[in-house]
């Protein structure tokens, strides 16, 4: 449990005859930090026993000093989980190995809270709760854990939130009642509000009154966003739940006009490389209209000049003003279906920061030079100005690289075809020294969410990467690699892209469901990439390789921003950050204005006093704000994959079971749509699970494995929860 320090020095001139020590005091009163020393003092010394309020409050003489200053003493201990009253009076929760914690998040039946003195995340099963809410502070105890991970309990609630909840309304015996989405199955009791509502509304809802249980809270209606079977408005009670904003405050909006409307003038371009000439193009989706990087090569004796040029942000977003600020508290922009909600205002993302073509941009441009073999050289950073030749699209790129493409697309591209089939041959080179320092290259489904024009999801595919996709990809972690070794070289501040190794247990964790599903394992002791590699390798054309791709992804460890340049263990680079896409992640954004610094020629003890404190706060901020995005189009995504599978209950499909536990497997469709298979379901026998991959029946031969594949009928899909139910055909 985390320290607190009592100032136990005296005012200047008093002095105390209290055996106990020293304490402050106002006039002849003590104060509420007096008290609280004193509190400490008395309850420590009693250790495990309980001492009565009587007893206590005589020990530290209330009825001579303050009887105010002296509950405010306890009130504050109490509320910092420092002391706690049981029946028979005061103990201190160190004693009782008690400790403070914030609950993380809820499900129906379980919750999560975290230590607040060392970020351990407990889990917590729903009739241990007390009712606590997400964003609580409460005191907490460990339990015997059922499972290798540590379970607690709630004693009591210290600190309540002021979290809103979002749910659906449902209708009882002619009464109304709100049932959250993550909080209990029991329907809570509303309390009069101002706006009216109907069953099957989704709604958001604050805390009115709160009970021991959940079930004894009230709530308050606070907001009604639409039925709770429409995809787009559950993603909407989604972003309001999360506190992501769509619109922009209007300082923001002023501001990004005005920038738009400056546009690109001569004296913009002053002391700027002028690469106007060079035939560069940026390669995308063909909906994208954020574009944040451009790319050119050229051939440089046997090897190769790669230029990586991106829209140069930091220009027109100054440290400190409305719009940086702005971008700060949102951390990235958010992609669902076919939505975006930007980082920066469209002025700049889809305007004057973007690199259309035929447009004098201002960029930042990463000039490397590569070997023959496709080794990084050398290079250097330089503020520019490009005029885009073209917007590439993926689709396109990859007809003119297969041979495809109708004369159409060939003469959209004349003046690039000889660059793009030498991108193509750089790009292979980069492939194999990938493939060299070990990365491992773990595929993962990814989906895409077709909308008709009301806005209800049409069609789910699997999304699809083809040639020209991976020569960015190739290209852009070239610049980010040589961004963080520029910024390793010199010593500076700056936000760096992490991935730790993973952690012991779920390698251990991953090796023992390797064995179980009889892929080879290399032999080690520390893990390395090129031991992951090798897995996967292994596990190529057998039934199993989905799972064990999912199983590798699940013993990473999570990626994110830090000051320090740990490296990144999923690419297997010493040095990497986030350079290429400032118009849609704030990491990248600060790094430019490092860099720009740098470049200019501000020495190092300058860029440490001005950037060292604002490198931590955007790595820190960042990290949760890419993890609330990543949750949000998770959950968002699921809430349009139900919206689908509704309108195709009782049609048969497909699957492979991607995971097992003991209440069922999930099925994943070839259109990457996932459901669950209850255990309750399946045909008659007594199922266990092994604690891996399979649910046996031991009265049979029955089994359903990870890796199966199965045929199921869709029995139900509900769009509030986003939850698939599945049963076999």
């Amino acid at each position: 449990m985390a320290k607190r320090r009592y100032n136990r020095k005296r005012n200047s001139g008093e002095r105390s005859s209290s055996p106990e020590g020293t304490v402050r005091r106002s006039g002849d009163r003590f104060s509420v930090e007096g008290y609280q020393n004193r509190i400490i003092t008395f309850l420590s010394k009693n250790g495990r026993k309980p001492m009565p309020p009587k007893e206590l409050a005589t020990k530290c003489r209330s009825i001579k000093g303050s009887e105010k200053n002296y509950k405010l003493a306890l009130d504050e201990l109490t509320r910092e989980g420092i002391i706690m009253q049981r029946k028979r009076g005061f103990v201190m929760c160190s004693v009782l190995g008690l400790f403070k914690a914030e609950v993380l998040r809820l499900n129906r039946t379980f919750g999560f809270i975290k230590r607040c003195d060392n970020d351990e995340e407990i889990f917590v099963p729903g009739k241990f709760l007390c009712g606590a809410m997400p964003g609580d502070i409460v005191l907490a105890d460990y339990i015997e854990s059922r499972s290798e991970s540590p379970e607690g309990q709630v004693i009591d609630i210290l600190v309540p939130s002021e979290a809103k909840l979002t749910g659906v309304i449902i209708e009882d015996g002619g009464q109304q009642y709100f049932l959250a989405d993550t909080m209990s199955k029991t329907p809570v009791r509303i309390e009069d509000s101002d706006i009216s509502f109907q069953p099957g509304d989704k709604v958001m809802a604050e805390l009115v009154r709160n009970g021991k249980r959940h079930r004894d809270h009230r709530v308050k209606i606070v907001l009604v966003f639409g039925s709770s079977q429409s995809a787009s408005v559950c993603a909407e009670s989604l972003l309001a739940l999360n506190g992501i904003q769509k619109d922009f405050p209007e300082d923001v909006q002023r501001e990004a006009k005005r920038i738009a409307a400056a546009g690109v003038w001569e004296d913009d371009m002053k002391g700027r490389l002028d690469l106007r000439e060079m035939p560069i193009f940026t390669i995308d989706s063909a909906e994208s209209k954020d574009l944040d990087d451009a790319v050119s090569l050229q051939r440089n004796g046997s090897g190769y000049r790669l230029g990586v040029h991106i829209a140069d942000v930091s220009h027109y977003v100054r440290g400190n003003s409305p719009l940086d600020k702005e971008a700060l508290d949102r951390g990235t922009s958010i992609y669902y279906a076919d939505k975006v909600i930007p980082m920066l205002p469209k002025e700049l993302s889809n305007g004057i920061c973007s690199l259309n073509p035929n447009e004098d941009r201002l960029t930042f441009s990463a000039l490397m030079d590569i070997s023959e073999e496709g080794e990084l050289l050398s290079f250097k950073f330089e503020k520019s100005v490009i005029r885009s030749r073209v917007k590439g699209i993926y689709s396109e790129i990859n007809s003119i690289l297969d041979g495809s493409a109708d004369d159409n697309i060939r003469e959209k591209y004349s003046e690039l075809i000889p660059i793009i089939e030498l991108m193509n041959e750089l790009a292979d080179k980069r492939i194999e020294c990938r493939k060299k320092r070990g990365a491992p290259d773990i595929e993962a489904k990814e989906s895409k969410i077709i909308l008709d024009e009301n806005g209800i999801c049409a069609n789910i595919v699997p999304r699809t990467r083809g040639k020209s996709e991976v020569i960015i990809e190739e290209f852009m972690l070239l610049a980010n690699e040589a961004a963080a070794k520029l910024a390793g070289e010199n010593e500076i501040p700056f936000v760096y892209r992490t991935h730790e190794i993973p952690a012991t247990e779920k390698i251990d964790t991953l090796k023992e469901g390797l064995s179980r599903l009889d892929v080879e394992v290399p032999h080690f002791s520390s893990v390395k990439p090129s031991h992951i590699a090798e897995i996967l390798e292994n596990a190529k054309g057998k039934p199993c390789e989905p799972i064990v791709n999912m199983m590798a992804l699940r013993a990473m460890a999570k990626a994110k921003y830090q000051t320090e340049p740990i490296g990144h263990f999923g690419l297997a680079l010493d040095d990497y950050a986030h350079f290429t896409s400032p118009i849609r992640r704030y990491p990248d954004l600060a790094i430019h204005r490092i860099l720009s610094d740098l470049v200019s020629g501000m020495d190092k003890a300058h860029l440490d006093k001005r950037y060292a404190a604002f490198a931590q706060r955007a790595s820190e901020h960042s990290t949760a704000m890419e993890i609330r995005a990543m949750n949000t189009e998770r959950e968002c995504e699921g809430c349009y994959m139900a919206e689908y599978m509704q309108r195709h209950i009782g049609d048969e499909f497909d699957g492979l079971i991607s995971s097992v536990t003991e209440f069922g497997f999930y099925v994943q469709l070839e259109n990457t749509a996932e459901g669950l298979v209850h255990i309750n379901t399946l045909p008659e026998g007594f199922y266990s699970f092994d604690g891996y991959f399979a649910l046996n029946d031991e009265y049979s031969d029955k089994s359903f494995k990870a890796g199966d594949t199965v045929r199921v009928v869709c029995a139900r899909a509900d769009v509030n929860s986003g939850n698939i139910d599945f049963e076999l055909a």
